[in-house]
């Protein structure tokens, strides 16, 4: 326990007291940096746990700095990266994703970038939270971009021993990603056959577009929800998309406590 940053301990402790956390997405390339300050505020309102910025390959320099420093001139949430490219690396994140992409076909996605952004990271001084990330059926953008052979939708099995590889390689976090905009996320039998596989914090990611799909990837065992596309269908409307997020956030804590009840009774 002792190698672990500030952020994954926090993350940790949150999870214990709820059974669930919800990170709201925040991808520059989708909206002005002011417009995501205003975002990042409303979702702290709402009570989601933490802020990611990245997703896309635009993710990068000027606009990546500028976003991540509104977000934090608005709220008191943890900011951590979730890099689309090398280039999606900011001093001024708390912390970041480091990422294996180890269902990619291409060697670069599993270790050629993490080789080539490990010492560019080091001298930010950000926290590292090793992570395995796996892509599930439809995949969309990213499993285009890295290269994926994704896990069909009807194989959880495929998704369980990919993600205890991870873990058993040093992950401390695994995420499922069904890709940005996606009409749903990972089949509730895959997240739950996952989660009985790994010990580390799961994250489900992609297709969660409302608090049915939130709730029911809680339940089925996810620790961590992302929410983007929910929040981006907003088009600006900061109102509308606190709304959002608040109805999330109740499926998200409402799962949770349901599960550490279920996990007191056990």
């Amino acid at each position: 326990m002792n190698h672990f940053g500030k952020v994954y301990k926090q993350l940790l402790k949150s999870l214990e007291s709820k059974g669930g956390l919800a990170f709201l997405v925040i991808d520059p390339p989708n909206q002005e940096p002011g417009v995501a300050g205003k975002l990042a505020k409303a979702a702290e309102e709402a009570g989601i746990d933490a802020i990611c910025v990245g997703g896309s390959v635009g993710a990068q320099g000027e606009l990546l700095d500028s976003t991540i420093l509104q977000v934090k001139d608005s709220c008191d949430l943890q900011v951590i990266l979730f890099p689309g490219n090398i280039a999606s690396i900011s001093k001024h994140a708390d912390a970041i994703y480091f990422m294996s992409m180890l269902n990619s076909l291409d060697p670069y996605y599993i270790s050629g970038a993490q080789t080539a952004s490990s010492y560019p990271i080091k001298k930010t001084g950000l926290e590292v939270i090793s992570t395995s990330y796996i892509i599930v059926e439809p995949g969309r953008a990213v499993g285009w971009v890295g290269k994926a052979l994704p896990i069909p939708r009807e194989l959880p099995y495929l998704a369980g021993i990919t993600a205890l590889a991870g873990e058993y390689m040093g992950s401390h976090l695994v995420i499922l990603e069904s890709g940005g905009g996606a009409e749903s996320p990972a089949p509730k039998e895959m997240i739950s056959y996952t989660k009985k596989l790994i010990s580390v914090p799961l994250v489900v990611a992609g297709g969660v577009r409302n608090e049915k799909f939130a709730y029911e990837c809680i339940r089925a065992g996810a620790d961590i929800v992302h929410i983007g596309t929910a929040v981006e269908n907003s088009n600006g409307d900061v109102s509308k998309a606190r709304e959002t997020m608040k109805r999330i956030v109740e499926a998200v804590k409402k799962a949770g406590l349901e599960k550490l009840q279920e996990a007191k009774g056990d």
